[in-house]
């Protein structure tokens, strides 16, 4: 997936305001409309001035987009980073069903399907109504938080449009209560947190959706965890009984003799502790010490003489 440089795109400078983007996307899309251009690459420039346009008009958007910085090239290869919009508050303003086709997939890796806005749905029209709309927002916790709860204080930023007509960031601090056993995906509703009411009307709701931080031991899939278990050649051959560390604190494991690398060991009900607990896996990976001395090497022929043993078989090796 190609990086898009929408401020290049529409040959701004990334301070540009409002109505210097709405100015040159006017002459942009004048210039490359399929109906009157005649440039050979028309079509395809005007969907990306439709593009950028789409992004760099909405102070949400472009507050967003403008998170990942400027150290990015148009073309270069790109993924989003992990967890690029934590803690951003966002109001809806994904796209329609009409534009979906129109838009690249660096576009809906950042606000469309799979990406910012998936979960979140599309602003809803407004209608005459006194109640505020409904706020949303990523938040990314420990594991560890899952497993215990707990009160956590979070910060969150959202974009206004400044008196200068460029987007400025504006943040508000919470208390937030997680959930004992919350997963990956799930969200906490903060009644009331939304946009407040009009003439004096009920505010809305903020929804959060929890991720994890990156953990250096654990992977989670819905409420499994895994662990990778460093485990010497003779335990994984003899057989040994090992302290293993877990979210919840350590256990006592038993390594079966013989097992074969990758083998996954079973630890029912020590996943992530929802109302109906997941299990926790441990993966055992064999780790070959080095031959750093003649003694070592020596045990290493030793070895090789004793069992003979050809890894390569199986390839006719």
């Amino acid at each position: 997936m190609e990086y898009k440089d929408y401020y290049k795109i529409l040959s701004l400078e990334r301070n540009a305001d409002q109505a210097e983007i709405k100015r040159a996307y006017r002459k942009l899309a004048r210039k490359y409309h399929p109906d009157v251009s005649s440039e050979k690459d028309a079509e395809e420039r005007f969907k990306e001035v439709n593009e950028a346009y789409e992004v760099l008009k909405d102070p949400e958007k472009r507050a967003a987009y403008d998170q990942l910085g400027g150290g990015f090239q148009s073309g270069q290869d790109f993924q989003p980073p992990p967890n690029w919009d934590q803690g951003f508050e966002f109001h809806g303003g994904g796209y329609t069903e009409a534009d979906s086709e129109a838009f690249s997939d660096f576009f809906e890796s950042l606000f469309g399907r799979g990406g910012f806005s998936q979960n979140y749905g599309r602003r809803q029209r407004r209608q005459y109504s006194a109640q505020g709309e409904n706020t949303y927002a990523r938040i990314a916790i420990d594991l560890e938080d899952s497993y215990r709860g707990g009160a956590r204080q979070i910060t969150l930023k959202h974009s206004v449009l400044g008196p200068d007509g460029r987007p400025q960031m504006q943040e508000r601090t919470l208390n937030v209560k997680i959930p004992k056993g919350i997963t990956e995906g799930q969200q906490i509703r903060l009644a009331g947190q939304g946009e407040p009411g009009i003439g004096g009307g009920k505010p809305g709701d903020l929804y959060l959706e929890i991720s994890f931080n990156p953990h250096s031991l654990y992977r989670t899939e819905a409420k499994t965890v895994y662990l990778e278990l460093p485990l010497a050649p003779w335990e994984i051959a003899l057989g040994a009984k090992v302290q293993v560390p877990t979210p919840d604190g350590p256990v006592k494991l038993t390594i079966p003799a013989n097992s074969d690398n990758g083998k996954r060991l079973r630890l029912k009900g020590r996943g992530i502790p929802a109302k109906q607990p997941g299990d926790m896996y441990v993966v055992l990976q064999t780790v070959t010490p080095p031959a750093n001395t003649d003694a070592q090497r020596d045990a290493y022929r030793q070895l090789s003489e004793a069992f003979e043993f050809n890894a390569r078989k199986w390839m006719g090796g």
